[in-house]
C-alpha cells in the first residue's frame, strides 16, 4: 500500500467516525491533508462523510490543480489559505458541529476568544480561536480572512457556519476540530453559571509546552 493509499483510507476512516457521531450532518464538512510533493487530497464537493469512497477523494497538484478523483469541495478558498499561512498546517478539517454553530450565532462570543478556556485540552490544542464574520459557503473571502491571521490561529469558527482547524496531520485536525466542539457543548451548557476559567498564567504555561500545531 502506498503511502498515498494510506492516507486516502485514514481521510475516509475519521471522516466515518466523524459522521457515525453525528458531528456533521449530510453532505457537510471536508477534510484536506497536505502530500509529500506539496499537492492535497481533498474530499470531494457534496460527498457524506459517512459514504467516502476513498479512490474517489480529490487528488490536487501543488498548483492546486484537480488532477483525479471527483472535483473537491467548494471551501478550498479556507483549505489553501491555511496551507499557504500555517507551515505546520499538514492537514485541514471543517464541520457543521451542532454545539460549535451555536456558539458562532450567540452575540456575546468573544470574537477573539470564541472558545472559552474551561479545559486545559481546548487551549493545548487549539489555542486562541478567532470568531471569523459570515461569508456565504465557498467565498473567496473566507481564505482571505484566514490569510489576514497571518498564521497565529490554528483554528478559527466561521459564524453561522462551522469550525475549521488546521493541524499538523489528518488525525491531529480532526482531535482538535473534536475538542472544539467539545468545549463548544461545555461553554453552552455552563453559560450564565459563572465557570471558571483558567487563569492566563495557566493558559500561558499551557501554551509554552503545548504549542497548538
Amino acid at each position: 500500500m502506498t503511502p498515498e493509499t494510506r492516507l486516502r483510507e485514514e481521510i475516509a476512516r475519521l471522516a466515518a467516525s466523524l459522521f457515525a457521531r453525528g458531528l456533521t450532518p449530510g453532505a457537510s464538512g471536508n477534510i484536506s491533508a497536505r502530500l509529500p510533493d506539496g499537492g492535497l487530497l481533498v474530499t470531494p464537493t457534496g460527498a457524506s462523510f459517512g459514504a467516502l469512497d476513498p479512490a474517489r477523494i480529490s487528488r490536487l497538484d501543488a498548483a492546486m490543480t484537480p488532477v483525479s478523483g471527483d472535483p473537491p469541495t467548494k471551501e478550498m478558498p479556507l483549505h489553501t489559505a491555511f496551507y499557504a499561512t500555517r507551515r505546520s498546517a499538514g492537514a485541514v478539517a471543517h464541520l457543521h458541529s451542532a454545539h460549535a454553530v451555536a456558539l458562532s450565532v450567540l452575540p456575546e462570543t468573544d470574537p477573539e476568544d470564541a472558545v472559552p478556556p474551561l479545559t486545559a485540552y481546548a487551549v493545548m490544542k487549539l489555542g486562541r480561536v478567532k470568531l471569523l464574520p459570515y461569508f456565504m459557503p465557498g467565498d473567496p473571502a473566507m481564505g482571505d480572512a484566514v490569510r489576514g491571521l497571518a498564521g497565529k490561529r490554528s483554528a478559527v469558527l466561521l459564524a453561522n457556519h462551522g469550525p475549521v482547524v488546521a493541524g499538523r496531520d489528518v488525525e491531529a485536525a480532526v482531535f482538535a476540530i473534536e475538542e472544539l466542539e467539545e468545549t463548544a457543548k461545555l461553554a453552552l451548557l455552563t453559560r450564565g453559571l459563572s465557570p471558571r476559567l483558567l487563569t492566563p498564567e495557566q493558559i500561558a504555561a499551557l501554551g509554552a509546552r503545548f504549542p497548538a500545531d
